[in-house]
Order: C-alpha cells, then structure tokens, then sequence
C-alpha cells in the first residue's frame, strides 16, 4: 500500500472511536462475516444451534413501482430463513411503518413468478436501536401478527423484532448492546467480537479494509461541506447587514423599513436586529 493510501492521523483516530451502533462501522464490520453475523443473530434470537449461510451488506432491493431500499444486513440462513438487521441511532429511521415496509420488500425479492406462496420464507426484520423507540423500557420486543380474538398467532412467518440499545443488564444481550457501543475492543464482552473489532480498527485490517479510506474522506468530506455551507450562511448575512444599515443610512430609514425593501423573512429578522 502506497503513503497515499494509507489513512492519516485524524483518519486513523475516527476509525477507532467508531462503533457497532454507527452504521458505516457496523456494514465494514459484519461484510463477507457470516460468522460474526450468525453468532449476534444467535444471541438476539436465543437460537444457539442457528446457522447462517450467506451475508450481504448494503443489500438493495429494486422496487420498479415504488420505494427501493437498501439493507444493512441481509442474511440467509441453512433454513432458508431470511434476516434483514438494521442499526438506528435516530428513531425516526426505525418507525413501525419503516419494519413493515422491510418486512414487505423481503417478500417482494423472494416470490418468484409462478410460485406458490406456501414458497415464502420465514423473515426477520431486526432492528438495533439506540433509543428505546418503542418506549416500554424493554430491552428486546418481538412483533408478530396475531388473531386479535383468540390472541393465537396469524401465522405468516413474519418477525419483526427490536432490540433496545439503550438497555443495560448482564443477560447475554444486554452484554451484547453495551459491545454495540463500545469504543474500545479490549473492553467488549463478546471475545469474537472484540477480536474483530481489534483486527479492523488495530490491526492489519485497518490498513488492508479500503473500505474505510472511501468511508472516512466521504465523512471529512461531508464535515468540510457543512463548514463551507456555515461560511457561505454567515456571509450572506454580513452582506444583508450591509445592505440594512447602508438603506438606513442613505435613505434615513429605520432598520424594519429598510428589511421590508429588503424582503427579509420575520425569522431572519429577530437573528439580525440585535446586531444592526
């Protein structure tokens, strides 16, 4: 790897503060893993003997007569079981109605024409949350349809299930969400995880992952965006306060006469009149 490959200082010290629950770590850490991916799937799950064949991070799903989406995490497993895991530290991006449109495009990639719909798989729409979105102070909650009169399950073989990051205990998924937002490998409680965590932000791993060089210039690159627009934002005010106090100075107008020819929105002008 050449000098101008390798990730500076400051690129290198981003990398190691990221964590599990920060989506652009969590899709390096568990692509082409299908090991990392089954042994979390096993903890959320309680299914120890769960085993999963296949792992695509970024996963997109074309939809040609509306919304497309992109998953995290798409696994399948030696069942033929199909597992869609998304971490959210917004809650706005783990709305019920946001579950129920996964849940519905993992159907949508899955039928083929034809085919009978005894065909579909059992599905799992996992999300990993940094908040309690759901606030029942719960640290895992699982959805599925039921008959509202005899409370027996619908049985389609849909899973929705979310998992409170925010919760603290020492049941094994309790230990598991404090990993999620562990900066740290060498005090993680899941020794698998950690060892992958070392080798990706410690190790030759982070050299070798091109990955994150795209990654952390896209975030510097977003972080210089900001500023240039912050700069941009300020300069067109001093340019407005100019223009305000040179109208009032020329044409002897008081400060909202002269923002009126002006045109200066009402939010725009309680930010200027202190500073005229």
């Amino acid at each position: 790897m050449s000098d101008n490959d390798k990730l500076t200082d400051k690129e290198l010290e981003l990398v190691r503060n990221f964590r599990l629950i920060d989506d652009p770590f969590f899709n390096i850490f568990f692509a082409d893993s299908p090991r990392e991916v089954e042994y979390i799937l096993r903890i959320i799950l309680d299914k120890p003997d769960l085993n999963v064949l296949e792992v695509q991070t970024q996963k997109s799903v074309e939809n040609i007569f509306g919304r497309s989406v992109r998953f995290d995490v798409f696994a399948t497993d030696s069942q033929g079981k199909l597992y869609n895991i998304e971490v959210q530290r917004a809650d706005a991006g783990a709305t019920q109605l946001r579950a129920r449109y996964n849940s519905s495009m993992l159907d949508y990639r899955t039928l083929k024409k034809g085919s009978d719909f005894d065909n579909l798989p059992e599905t799992f729409v996992i999300f990993i949350t940094e908040n309690d979105v759901l606030k029942e102070g719960r640290l895992i909650y699982h959805i599925e349809r039921v008959i509202k009169e005899s409370g027996n399950s619908f049985g389609d073989r849909t899973n929705i299930i979310y998992v409170n990051g925010s919760y603290r205990d020492d049941s094994e998924l309790g230990k598991l969400m404090q990993d999620f937002f562990c900066r740290q490998p060498d005090k993680m409680n899941h020794t698998q995880l950690a060892a992958r965590a070392k080798f990706l932000k410690y190790e030759e791993g982070v050299e070798k992952n091109m990955s994150y060089k795209d990654l952390v210039r896209e975030i510097f690159k977003d972080e210089l965006e900001q500023k240039a627009a912050e700069v941009t934002v300020k300069t067109r005010k001093e340019t407005l306060l100019d223009d305000i106090r040179s109208l009032m100075e020329t044409m002897n107008l008081t400060a909202e006469t002269a923002m009126n020819a002006l045109k200066v929105s009402p939010e725009l002008r309680k930010e200027l009149l202190p500073l005229i």
